[in-house]
Order: structure tokens, then C-alpha cells, then sequence
């Protein structure tokens, strides 16, 4: 079992930058890669990015050259910088893990409010 603790959310004019952090505890010893997805009212849920632990990469599109993923195996946390923000990127943003031991297993956060302002 692995639990997601999401932090940094909040909200920000236009044009400024925040920083969402998830620490992953408990069996984290099978996660091989974390990310952020994100649900806006009348949207559906979507990947923003995933980093693996080997530190590969993916972004959509729509945040490429804004959004910055990262990651500290050491404390299990994953982090999410946020610059250029967007009222469009006005969501419930909630942190994910992907772990595989014997099968594939999901685990996601509670979410965190991120609110851009125009």
C-alpha cells in the first residue's frame, strides 16, 4: 500500500508560479514512476506529467516549456513546478504513483486546488 500526501497548491494570478510537492510513503519500494494529473470543471482527467525513476520524462502539450516535473527517490517525492501559469490551468491536481511488484498497481493523491486568476 502506498499513500500520497500532496501539498503546494493555492492560488496565483496569470502569469505566476507555483509548486505542487507529493511525498509517497508506505511500500514505495515498487514505484517506478509518478506524476501529476489534473481535473478542471467540464474536463476530464489528464495527464500533466510523469517522470520515471530513471528520470525519463512526458508532458502534454499544453504545459510543455511551462510545467517542470522532478523528483527525490531519497525522500520518495515528486514535485511539480508550475511557471507561466494559465487561468486554463485552473484544476484539481492530484499526484499519482505507478507500482509494479507481482501486478500493476495505481495509487493516487487526494488532489489539490490550484486556482489561476486572470
Amino acid at each position: 500500500q502506498v499513500q500520497l500526501a500532496e501539498s503546494g497548491g493555492g492560488t496565483v494570478q496569470a502569469g505566476g508560479s507555483l509548486r505542487l510537492s507529493c511525498e509517497a510513503s508506505g511500500r514505495t519500494f515498487n514505484i517506478y514512476a509518478m506524476g501529476w494529473h489534473r481535473q478542471a470543471p467540464g474536463h476530464e482527467r489528464e495527464l500533466v506529467a510523469k517522470i520515471t525513476n530513471d528520470g525519463n520524462t512526458h508532458y502534454t502539450d499544453s504545459v510543455k516549456g511551462r510545467f517542470t516535473i522532478s523528483r527525490d527517490n531519497a525522500k520518495n517525492t515528486v514535485y511539480l513546478q508550475m511557471n507561466s501559469l494559465k487561468p486554463e490551468d485552473t484544476a484539481v491536481y492530484y499526484c499519482q504513483a505507478d507500482s509494479f511488484g507481482t501486478d500493476y498497481v495505481p495509487y493516487w493523491g487526494q488532489g489539490t486546488q490550484v486556482t489561476v486568476s486572470s
